[in-house]
């Protein structure tokens, strides 16, 4: 069981960043990552499809074999937590860690004058799932945005220009005139272009990563159930996908994850065939 992968679902690539913060402070742990690229985005889909997409591979990962889950997406925590809970922790004993919470928690510990934006896709905002989940911090005020365009400027490797600026500019001005010091970034792609929004929001506004927060997660849960990895057989990273372009996946895994991930396998999965890419190729 210690030896076991853990799993980690997103509705597409958006996840590699919890992996990579996953691998980062837990280097020993093997991952097994399944990315939903087919039905890609989950933001404006209905909450009862995204419902049935985020079970069918939580099933699948489990039926691999995983020790523990990680529902890398905001919209599939907002819409199949308490569900993936009940299903998997409950009825199998496997932990069930989401982004939501965690980057909650972070949110309100950061914040100096009690005033916290939010910004996701619109399937995340629309489900009020983090005004929930602050609602253990009443005296906190809550600014919301949905920030739909962000994912595809992510996805295409485009993180400034003037373009991405003054989409930027509409999403976030209004929780810049709310006067607010922190900003969570409530979807898995938004750290790929911190950069951009630390340079629009402002350098007095703390950016709130929920990829590093789930992580820190993943590691206490770890450490509590006395399931952490042991070092003595090497960690292995399979990655797999639901959709159809194996070039753009293959090129997103090594844009997020970074040149020095070494031992990469990408497997076939439905009807995507992922080569495996060699150390060379990772370095290239």
């Amino acid at each position: 069981m210690n030896d076991a992968p853990i799993g980690i679902f997103d509705s597409g690539v958006g996840g590699l960043t919890v992996a990579r913060a996953v691998i980062d402070q837990l280097p020993n742990e093997s991952i097994l990552y399944v990315g939903d690229t087919a039905h890609s985005p989950y933001g404006p889909k209905p909450i009862a499809d995204v419902r049935r997409y985020t079970l069918e591979v939580l099933d699948d990962l489990v039926a691999q074999g995983v020790k523990m889950l990680v529902i890398a997406c905001n919209t599939a925590s907002s819409a199949t937590l308490r569900d993936a809970r009940e299903r998997y922790t409950t009825a199998l004993g496997i932990p069930v860690i989401e982004v939501i919470q965690p980057a909650v928690r972070a949110a309100v510990r950061q914040t100096r004058n009690g005033r916290v934006g939010v910004i996701g896709t619109v399937g995340t905002i629309s489900s009020n799932a983090y005004e929930d989940a602050f609602a253990a911090a009443p005296q906190l005020s809550i600014f919301t945005g949905s920030c739909p365009r962000f994912v595809e400027f992510v996805e295409a490797g485009v993180t400034s220009g003037p373009d991405l600026f003054a989409v930027a500019e509409s999403y976030l001005a209004p929780l810049r005139a709310a006067d607010i010091d922190t900003l969570v970034l409530g979807c898995t792609h938004y750290p790929l272009m911190s950069a951009a929004i630390q340079y629009v929001i402002g350098e007095e506004v703390t950016l709130v990563s929920s990829a590093e927060e789930t992580a820190f997660d993943v590691y206490r849960t770890l450490v509590k159930h006395g399931i952490e990895h042991g070092a003595t057989i090497p960690p292995t990273y399979v990655f797999e996908a639901t959709g159809g372009s194996k070039a753009e996946f293959t090129g997103l895994v090594r844009r997020f994850l970074g040149p020095d991930i070494s031992t990469v396998e990408l497997v076939e999965t439905g009807a995507l065939y992922l080569p495996t890419l060699t150390e060379q190729d990772l370095t290239a």
